[in-house]
């Protein structure tokens, strides 16, 4: 099995991710679809084999000792990978997420304006959440992108494994990769506020320490960018409260309504023309309305929040979902497959029509 022609084939193609299995042929996933590769079948050894030529000695021992592996994989001429190694019925299988070596801009994505000014700030907490596969990463490159192209500030990205490769402009970027250069996420972010850090971007919160010490950072004067697999921007303020032990969750609202600036919570949808994918986002803005409820255990209230705080460029799922809906670019079915709540949904539907 020629690994690379596949890796080109997955570019040629524009998959967002390959997969190689035991005895079956290798899989593409092409604007969310799987689709089998016209090639043989891959046996268990010859798919080890290919697998293992692309580790170094380092990995491999890494892989035998803890059975998972995660790293970025970069080869002349290609896209770069983010790899996932992993054994599944005593197969050594894989997992390859296309990064490509473009960053595509805040209008590219089709996100709203309210990014660009969260990219802006010269501080606080910036949340970027939606479930696997949603652009997050893409979304996080493109808000570091702006700050990179506008702010001379020290910049350091803590991934797990480094997708995106930034060459400094303004800024000066420093991207450290967990295992690599670093123990864990929690470990590199406490000592990057030892790195003079202007702006600081989290791969992905994942645990109370890293949350602890990215909210900690955020209230002291630094931008943090960071991602977590929420599907909504209330369920996120609840992830990063309910994290902590029931005695520090009263503490962590209060620092949590301080030092937060805004959630955006998105998702990917098929195109109503069949060729590629289209986002849909909500957008929480930190107003004092927004940090009042925070504090006063009312997260129950933000999407009332979202609803009347258009004007501070807030808008709920369901909002987005329409507008796609209405030009064209995603269709009926999958627009009521993702909204939040459908009779309110088809009443955004009726007062358009009414006018």
């Amino acid at each position: 099995m020629d690994l690379k022609e596949l890796l080109k084939l997955c570019i040629d193609r524009k998959a967002s991710d390959l997969h190689l299995t035991e005895n079956s042929s290798p899989i593409l996933r092409v604007d969310g679809k799987l689709m089998l590769i016209d090639k043989p079948p891959l046996p268990k050894e010859e798919l080890k084999k290919a697998i293992y030529g692309i580790l170094t000695d380092v990995q491999k021992e890494m892989f035998e000792r803890d059975r998972e592996l995660d790293f970025s994989l970069s080869m002349e001429g290609l896209d770069r990978f983010r790899v996932n190694v992993h054994i599944q019925k005593g197969s050594v299988e894989a997992a390859l997420r296309r990064i490509p070596h473009f960053i595509p801009s805040i209008e590219d994505l089709g996100l709203p304006p309210a990014v660009l000014d969260f990219a802006r700030k010269p501080s606080g907490l910036v949340l970027i959440t939606g479930p696997t596969g949603s652009g997050k990463t893409t979304t996080l490159a493109s808000m570091v992108n702006i700050i990179n192209s506008e702010r001379a500030c020290m910049m350091i990205c803590i991934e797990d494994p480094i997708e995106y490769v930034h060459k400094n402009n303004k800024a000066v970027i420093k991207q450290r990769e967990v295992y690599s250069d670093t123990n864990s996420f929690s470990e590199a972010l406490k000592r990057c506020l030892r790195q003079d850090p202007d702006v600081i971007v989290v791969g992905e919160m994942r645990d109370l320490e890293t949350i602890s010490t990215a909210l900690t950072a955020a209230e002291t004067g630094h931008l943090v960018l960071a991602t977590l697999h929420t599907p909504d921007t209330a369920q996120t303020i609840e992830r990063v409260i309910d994290v902590f032990p029931a005695h520090q969750q009263q503490q962590v609202r209060l620092q949590l309504s301080a030092a937060l600036q805004g959630v955006v919570s998105q998702t990917l949808l098929p195109r109503a023309s069949g060729q590629g994918r289209v986002m849909a986002s909500e957008v929480l803005v930190a107003t004092p309305a927004v940090r009042n409820l925070i504090r006063e255990k009312a997260v129950e209230q933000i999407p009332t929040s979202i609803q009347t705080g258009v004007q501070y460029g807030m808008h709920t799922m369901d909002m987005s979902l329409k507008l796609l809906y209405e030009q064209g670019l995603i269709t009926y079915e999958d627009a009521i497959m993702q909204v939040k709540n459908l009779e309110e949904f088809e009443q955004l539907l009726r007062r358009r029509e009414e006018r």
